[in-house]
């Protein structure tokens, strides 16, 4: 019973290194567009900049009254600019992401009030990526050292908590 719990946890640490060398391989080879994506929330940010050109949509084509006193299609100006201007920021100060798509969210909600909320494309495309710029994290991926021939043929895993404790001691 001993050896077959080795066995599996052996072969679960060989499917995890496999797996971050592929992870690690493909960030390899990736473009300079995709590294800098991988660092922010992108698909978040792209749905918030949309939501906001969505929101705007109307009140430009509303502009003659939307300065009139009692209307509210000034909101929709309001809400919709802030929103393309958040989705921007999120592009530019991924650290702050989780702030900026709850207020994303907010406005996207608020925005059916001045603009309808951009036919509710608007704000469905906002509380969608509100919710992409909170939920994102960026992730490391460890540098695994180069594969060696003495490396391959000595199959060596790497323990991931030796790692981080040598980590944490520097």
């Amino acid at each position: 019973m001993g050896k077959d719990k080795a066995e599996r946890k052996r072969i679960k640490a060989e499917k995890l290194e496999a797996k971050l060398q592929k992870k690690h391989q493909k960030l390899e080879n990736a473009g300079k567009f995709k590294l800098w994506r991988n660092h922010r929330p992108f698909w978040g940010a792209t749905l918030s900049v949309l939501a906001g050109l969505l929101i705007l949509y109307i009140p430009i084509q509303l502009y003659a009254i939307a300065f009139v006193p009692g209307s509210f299609a000034f909101v929709g100006f309001l809400f919709g600019g802030l929103v393309l201007i958040l989705g921007v920021l999120a592009y530019l100060y991924p650290q702050f992401s989780t702030v900026l798509g709850v207020i994303i969210m907010f406005l996207s909600i608020l925005s059916i009030m001045g603009a309808l909320g951009g036919f509710l494309f608007g704000t469905i495309f906002g509380i969608v990526g509100g919710a992409l710029c909170i939920a994102w994290k960026e992730q490391e991926i460890p540098h695994l050292p180069d594969q060696s021939k003495e490396s391959k043929e000595s199959n060596h895993l790497i323990d991931h908590s030796e790692v981080a404790s040598t980590k944490s001691t520097t």
